[in-house]
């Protein structure tokens, strides 16, 4: 048996240690499931909206207005394209529209949910993107209009594949 101060410092570590689990089970407690939340919101929002969607492996759910009958993007494209950006209350965030001018962007460029749903349409198509927060912009928006872990629903027009 060791001296009393050796047992001392032992029990001491071992409470730390102890209570830093503690502490970390806690947190990760509290962590908020983001995928399975935003899926339950998107579900709401595809039901109340009489949307016939269609989902991803990776979680993008997609309603193909038009497929399109010209050249497929894939990521290392550039693509011309129309599109209004809204968070499932309706709220705008962004809108070729409003600006009057369509956007070119190089997909390698942009979230996720664009890299994955531009290509399931060909140019001339319309599709409807509904992109949970994994596949968007998660915990760190670019802007105060767009929420912490929102979904974030895109109405894409795709008019070239440079």
């Amino acid at each position: 048996m060791g001296s009393t101060a050796e047992r001392v410092n032992s029990n001491g570590i071992t409470g730390l240690v102890f209570a830093s689990i503690l502490f970390f089970t806690f947190l990760s407690g509290c962590k908020k499931d983001y995928v399975e939340i935003n899926d339950e919101e998107i579900q709401d929002y595809i039901t109340s909206n009489n949307l016939k969607a269609e989902k991803t492996d990776e979680g993008l759910y997609y309603v193909i207005g038009e497929e399109g009958d010209g050249a497929r993007p894939n990521v290392s494209n550039r693509v011309t394209v129309h599109y209004n950006g809204y968070l499932l209350n309706g709220n705008v965030f962004d809108s070729s529209y409003d600006r009057g001018e369509k956007s070119t962007f190089s997909l390698s460029g942009v979230i996720e949910g664009w890299k994955l749903g531009i290509p399931l349409i060909k140019e001339g198509g319309s599709v409807k993107l509904i992109v949970p927060s994994h596949l968007a912009y998660g915990s760190q928006p670019p802007s105060r209009s767009i929420p912490k872990n929102a979904v974030l629903v895109f109405d894409i027009e795709l008019f070239n594949v440079l």
